[in-house]
């Protein structure tokens, strides 16, 4: 059998909440990577070392241990000392470190030599209070003022720019030495007899303001912070799954686990929601397009995530037109920030609204949420932001007439991309040469043709079957006219988008491919859609990628031109079940589940690299990618749901599964799937070549039955 690879993306990431930290894997902070300790979009620890006589600890092993917590382990390099040369592999030394709202660092040295050793432990320990879009551009300005001051028992560094203030608190405590500070570095003297260890604590406290976040004071103990107990309820109450197939029952709950700890607390009167973050590094903030398709990937497993977020982006959406951050009346935000660079007016984050799919999605959202919760207040609670975000559709989003919802910045700082691929060199022609905005693209008419057709539905909900009608008349007519502009005869595909003269843009690309959870694509032409999805120059093996391979500017470790998303595969095959390709179905799940069984922990990525599988390769991982992810998290959710063709009509209590299992995946157990205010157990095993299935633990009044055709999973 051959040896499996574990791609380890060389570093280690932890948070709680949204503070979090990402080092290097030997536990060190470097100022030019993206690394550092974060609180509030801000990088308050921007370089951090630890050295034995000012050598390099030898590092033996590092991981983390749970979402919040991360253990080092060093031995020491041959080293001069006071008292003689020292061997290499003598001392022992281990850091544990957890963010726990502040920081809480634990440092232990045991002296495995024959004889007592004398050396100096140092702490180098910088801080930029970079701005995270600095860091993440690596264009770091200096812009504010910077005092340290040292008072003998603690190390005080603050930042002001302005109004603007941060601060980094750093308190050595429980220490068997007392510390010094000298040349930007905290200095332990320690004196170490043979068989003996020694021991201290350090508590890293963020200033942000005036607030001051302290951290649990941990010392290698269990600790729970409400981030930390939410994320263990979060788990707890969540749909568990148990199959046959190990490695992927520890992919759904690290996936679970990722989640968790990703959300962010939103607060309504006296009701109490979270909705999930977009990811770590660089997007722990609310997010409008990457919190909906997460809450999407997870109604059948927690269909509660939902409705936080369509809460909080229903209380942030535009009231009127500000150019600046992109805003008109009722469009839903692209992303909310709390940075140097957002807080005095340098960029628009605050929020920013540069997004063309956030708002037709919400629409998407709050519809399936009716249908796997029928929370009828929710419902109406959030009916005025429906009515806000259809009128956006109408005005804002087909800003010149044509029937087509286009994106164009009129903000300096905007982005230059608006849909889900917003990198600025996403969107090129064949010749490779970049599009100009406006863009219509072609999954945002199928976003806005779905949010249409959802819509209406809960117009009838509400009694207002005219309404419903003419919702309904309005998504035929999109279909229509897409149908007749976007679709390429000659490749059997449909164009990536019209561009500012509405003239098609012919590349291949993975768009179309999420035009079939819309049901915008006509049943006639699906097959030709998906025998291009899986031709080689799309099909990678892991995964479908973003840009064909054969395109001029096709890079398989790109952002977005060649590279394979799991959560845009997770839409794909959730379209394809749709139209009946149960096969296609299980070559995705199956390409994005041996990936994922790559990476460290089964830990999804944002992203990894488009470049071919082979029997004696694994998934390469894109540098920069974002490890936790929310939507990639969510993608293993969403593909069990879509293996087993689940659909809810909570309002009619009613649940309708259409399972296909594959060979790799023999038997699946959903316990505590939920259905409005019901849950049951449902379980699925293949039987001669069939896949059959039964309910059981039925609590609360549910119906479960066979969707006899692929279109009944279609709302």
């Amino acid at each position: 059998m051959p040896v499996k690879v574990t791609v380890n993306p060389g570093q280690v990431v932890i948070n709680d909440g949204s503070t979090f930290l990402v080092t290097a894997s030997d536990g060190s902070i470097d100022e030019n990577l993206a690394q550092g300790f974060f609180v509030r979009d801000t990088r308050l620890i921007s370089y951090y070392e630890i050295t034995l006589n000012r050598c390099r600890l030898s590092l033996l092993a590092s991981s983390t241990i749970n979402h919040h917590s991360a253990l080092y382990q060093f031995t020491n390099p041959e080293m001069p000392s006071v008292g003689g040369p020292v061997k290499a592999g003598q001392l022992i030394i281990s850091v544990r470190r957890d963010v726990a709202v502040g920081m809480h660092e634990d440092i232990d040295i045991a002296n495995h030599a024959s004889g007592s050793v004398r050396f100096q432990l140092m702490l180098a320990i910088r801080s930029d209070f970079a701005d995270i879009f600095q860091v993440k551009s690596r264009q770091l300005l200096v812009r504010g003022q910077t005092t340290t001051t040292w008072d003998e028992t603690t190390l005080t560094t603050t930042y002001s720019n302005g109004s603007f203030r941060r601060g980094i608190i750093v308190l050595p405590c429980s220490s068997d030495a007392p510390p010094r500070y000298a040349n930007g570095r905290l200095i332990f003297d320690i004196q170490l007899e043979a068989g003996r260890s020694w021991h201290t604590c350090i508590d890293f406290t963020a200033v942000a303001d005036s607030e001051q976040l302290v951290p649990a004071r941990s010392c290698s103990q269990q600790h729970r912070t409400e981030a930390n107990q939410l994320r263990d309820d979060f788990v707890a109450h969540s749909t568990h799954l148990h199959s046959s197939n190990a490695e992927v029952n520890a992919l759904y709950r690290q996936a679970l686990e990722d989640m968790g700890a990703l959300r962010i607390a939103v607060k309504d009167n006296d009701r109490h929601y979270w909705m999930p973050a977009a990811g770590i590094p660089w997007f722990v903030a609310v997010f409008g397009r990457d919190s909906i398709i997460a809450s999407l990937q997870t109604m059948a497993v927690h269909p509660e995530l939902a409705s936080g977020t369509l809460l909080r982006l229903a209380m942030l959406q535009a009231e009127a037109v500000d150019d600046w951050h992109d805003a008109q009346p009722g469009k839903i935000l692209h992303e909310l920030r709390s940075g140097e660079l957002t807080e005095l007016g340098e960029l628009p984050y605050t929020p920013y609204y540069g997004t063309v799919d956030a708002t037709p999605l919400w629409a998407v959202t709050l519809a399936e949420s009716y249908d796997w919760l029928a929370d009828r207040q929710m419902l109406d609670l959030c009916r005025p932001a429906l009515e806000r975000a259809l009128a956006w559709i109408d005005r804002y989003g087909d800003f010149d007439g044509d029937g087509f919802v286009e994106y164009l910045t009129h903000s300096q700082q905007g982005l230059r991309n608006q849909g889900w691929k917003d990198s600025g060199d996403a969107i090129v022609y064949p010749d490779g040469q970049l599009v100009e905005p406006p863009i219509a693209l072609c999954e945002v008419q199928g976003y806005v043709y779905d949010a249409w057709r959802r819509a209406a539905q809960l117009f009838e909900v509400w009694g207002e079957a005219d309404r419903a009608r003419k919702l309904r008349s309005r998504a035929d007519a999109l279909f229509e006219a897409f149908n007749e502009r976007f679709w390429m005869e000659e490749e059997g595909f449909y164009c990536l988008g019209l561009d500012r003269d509405k003239q098609p843009i012919r590349s291949i690309t993975s768009n179309p491919g999420q035009l079939l959870v819309s049901s915008i694509v006509p049943p006639e032409r699906a097959g030709r859609v998906v025998s291009r999805l899986f031709a080689a120059d799309l099909w990678s093996g892991w995964g479908i990628r973003t840009l064909s391979s054969e395109h001029v500017a096709y890079n398989p470790i790109s952002y977005q031109r060649g590279s394979v998303w799991p959560h845009d595969n997770a839409i794909i095959a959730a379209g394809l079940k749709r139209y009946g390709f149960d096969a296609e179905v299980a070559r995705i799940a199956e390409g994005i589940f041996a990936a994922a069984g790559y990476f460290e922990a089964g830990r999804m990525p944002e992203l990894f690299a488009g470049i071919e599988r082979r029997a004696d390769g694994f998934p390469v991982p894109y540098p920069e990618a974002n490890v936790p992810q929310a939507w990639a998290a969510g993608a293993i959710l969403l593909l069990i749901r879509t293996l087993l063709g689940l659909r809810a009509e909570a309002s009619h209590h009613r649940l309708l599964v259409r399972p296909v299992l594959p060979d790799w995946l023999n038997r699946v157990q959903l316990r505590n799937l939920k259905v409005g205010t019901a849950s049951c157990t449902l379980t699925c095993w293949r039987e001669d070549e069939r896949t059959r299935w039964q309910v059981s633990d039925l609590i609360g009044e549910l119906k479960v039955e066979a969707a006899t055709t692929p279109s009944a999973l279609v709302r």
